[in-house]
């Protein structure tokens, strides 16, 4: 911004917490989970869900593991109460998991909300009213305090009211001072109070007090302060579950859940991917990810992330960014070089599935969330050596030598630079073959005979001339050698060797390496493949001589 635009914002002011406990913390359990993707996700969408669009995603929910989820608010739209009806007249809510409805603390809205729950097995009522400064004195045109806790009080009376009306379900109660985020400390405590003095919770009947984060308005230390204060200064702590409802206006929103949870929040309250208002709600996939990566049982199931996303999408008409975390496209996909390099020594270096991960730039194994490998490294022109090695190893089965990385990944990656895009796993393939992998030209082998005395015949086409050639050696790589020395071809050295069986390839073909050196001092390698191993050393050896004319 200009600095005339920044002189009309002020800093948020700190929770006076001196002593907090919060930081010398650690996250060792889940809390418990509540989507509110069908509520608040949905309110938020700019097509919002069809009922049956609503029923695929709750299904989706609950193969996830999700216990709590807030189906929607059925008092402000007929759409909201038809879904909610279908749910309990069709039978869909599965045992053990509890549908959440939300209201206004409004009389006939409370009435209409518990119409809609009735027959539900359990259901969570979830009353909300704003009560920040701003809300009082611009929503509600100055409104004292006393009068937004008669708004709370009221809501919870009706509410108490009316649980006996519903006695096939068994009511849980909820309450959220909406705007907690900017409310004063001190009235967050005294409206939940006044309503837990209606509800009269105890530690065998627990109410949820949910303090939502409506608008990140600060760092994620001062909600941390926030969530630590009320739990240390509110009454009855032990017949209140503190659940938390983030935002991510400042981007910190899964921040400022992990260090509420730190502060003494039970439950958690957010969407797939941060789906909701503005710059999205807390997303539940990343904070329950980011609890597995250090080893911490959940209860929900993201092993098949990719047809989560297809279901979200699909549902919701929104779309997960490439650089989502866990989720995206990209998330675990590695252009640069050096980041290749090391992700492939990573692997190369890991003995089974069962060994503890460690591998760079990966805190989690992609497989565990439903993502395959191929994805990992990609070809453009920031990639290197590694990369593209790699992609040879686990596509198409060829294992270079680690001292032809540098030859191959710099022919590779200058032409993704010089065409100013990304190359295909194929598209490498293609490229590699025609360059390092029995080439022909200018020097080919037409023929050849092996002696037992390790001789060997051979007819060549050299310049477009063909041309007998013979010579002798310990092996048929180096009388081959030999014999193109003789004829005045070429003069080099055979300084290095390997071979393998093709993984990826036909199950006859082998694979062979050569490393040569010429009399002027260059060293170049060179491919060959062919289903007989001696012929693929002989096939990487022309290549290897034909590379020096490069």
């Amino acid at each position: 911004m200009k600095t005339d635009s920044i002189k009309k914002y002020r800093p948020f002011p700190p929770v006076n917490l001196p002593d907090r406990t919060w930081p010398d913390k650690t996250i060792t359990h889940p809390p418990i989970w509540a989507s509110v993707d069908l509520r608040d996700g949905n309110q938020a969408l700019p097509q919002p869900m069809t009922v049956d669009e609503k029923i695929e995603m709750f299904d989706l929910l609950v193969r996830i593991g999700f216990k709590q989820i807030e189906v929607g608010f059925p008092s402000a739209s007929d759409t909201e109460f038809e879904f909610l009806r279908r749910l309990i007249d069709e039978n869909r809510i599965p045992e053990g998991v509890i549908i959440q409805v939300l209201v206004q603390a409004r009389k006939q809205l409370i009435e209409r909300t518990f119409e809609a729950i009735n027959g539900a097995p359990r259901a969570i009522v979830h009353l909300y009213n704003s009560t920040s400064p701003l809300q009082r004195r611009i929503t509600f045109s100055d409104a004292s305090r006393e009068k937004i806790r008669d708004i709370a009080i009221e809501g919870a009376k009706i509410i108490k009211q009316l649980v006996p009306t519903v006695p096939a379900t068994q009511v849980m109660l909820q309450y959220s001072p909406e705007s907690f985020s900017d409310t004063e400390m001190d009235f967050a405590k005294e409206i939940c109070e006044a309503v837990m003095d209606v509800w009269e919770p105890t530690p065998e009947n627990k109410i949820i007090l949910n303090l939502p984060a409506t608008v990140e308005w600060t760092t994620p230390n001062v909600h941390a302060d926030q969530i630590e204060w009320f739990c240390r200064n509110v009454k009855n702590r032990d017949a209140i579950t503190i659940s938390l409802h983030t935002h991510n206006d400042r981007g910190t929103g899964t921040a400022a859940t992990e260090l509420g949870l730190l502060a003494g929040g039970d439950r958690v309250e957010g969407t797939l991917f941060g789906n909701g208002e503005r710059t999205g709600n807390l997303d539940l996939t990343t904070v329950a990810l980011n609890m597995n990566s250090h080893g911490i049982e959940t209860g929900l199931d993201f092993s098949d992330l990719t047809s989560i996303r297809v279901t979200y999408e699909n549902t919701t008409r929104m779309t997960v960014h490439d650089r989502h975390p866990y989720a995206g496209e990209l998330a675990f996909t590695a252009f640069s070089g050096s980041h290749q390099d090391a992700i492939k020594k990573g692997f190369d270096r890991r003995q089974s599935e069962e060994d503890r991960w460690a591998v760079p730039y990966l805190t989690i194994d992609p497989k565990d969330v439903g993502r395959s490998y191929e994805a990992l490294v990609r070809i453009n022109s920031q990639s290197g050596k590694g990369g593209i090695a790699y992609i040879l190893e686990r596509d198409f089965g060829f294992e270079l030598p680690k001292s032809m990385h540098p030859q191959v990944g710099k022919f590779i990656y200058d032409i993704a630079d010089s065409e100013s895009r990304e190359l295909t796993p194929e598209e490498v393939l293609e490229v590699f073959e025609n360059t390092f992998v029995n080439t022909k030209a200018p020097l080919a082998l037409i023929s050849h005979t092996l002696a037992p005395d390790n001789s060997i015949t051979a007819i060549i086409q050299h310049n477009g001339n063909e041309k007998e050639i013979k010579g002798s050696g310990n092996g048929p790589i180096n009388a081959l050698a030999h014999a193109l020395e003789s004829a005045g071809i070429k003069d080099f050295q055979v300084t290095d060797y390997r071979s393998h069986a093709l993984r990826g390839g036909s199950d006859a073909d082998s694979a062979a390496y050569i490393q040569i050196r010429h009399n002027d001092g260059r060293v170049v390698w060179g491919a060959g493949k062919h289903p007989s191993i001696e012929t693929a050393g002989l096939n990487a050896l022309i290549t290897a001589s034909n590379l020096l004319d490069v």
